[in-house]
């Protein structure tokens, strides 16, 4: 059964940072890619809304964001990316301190 999540950040609010940002997400590292399939998930999609970024992640049983989190830290590939991808983001409101995708909540869906 696939699972679907929706997660939102912003980023930095200058539109240079920002064409950066989206040109790192057209040839994203390989490294970073297998890290999200080898996780289980088998779709993600971004969006860019002014600064506010949708990322939409299909997933199998297998995911789960703990499991992702701690693969992520024993990845020093994806470390860096993460690192690299912080100089354009920062934190909602909201987050805590580190966190930075927040998951969102489903308030409707369009039943058939």
């Amino acid at each position: 059964m696939m699972r679907r999540y929706c997660l939102t950040l912003d980023l930095k609010d200058d539109p240079a940072l920002i064409a950066e940002y989206k040109r790192y997400h057209q040839k994203i590292w390989p490294e970073v890619t297998q890290s999200i399939k080898d996780a289980g998930v088998e779709n993600l999609e971004i969006y860019l809304f002014g600064t506010r970024l949708i990322m939409i992640l299909e997933a199998g049983p297998k995911f789960s964001f703990e499991a992702k989190a701690k693969a992520d830290h024993a990845n020093p590939k994806v470390r860096e990316w993460e690192e690299l991808m912080w100089r354009f983001q920062r934190p909602l409101p909201q987050a805590k301190p580190g966190e930075k995708w927040l998951l969102m909540e489903r308030i409707f869906k369009l039943e058939p």
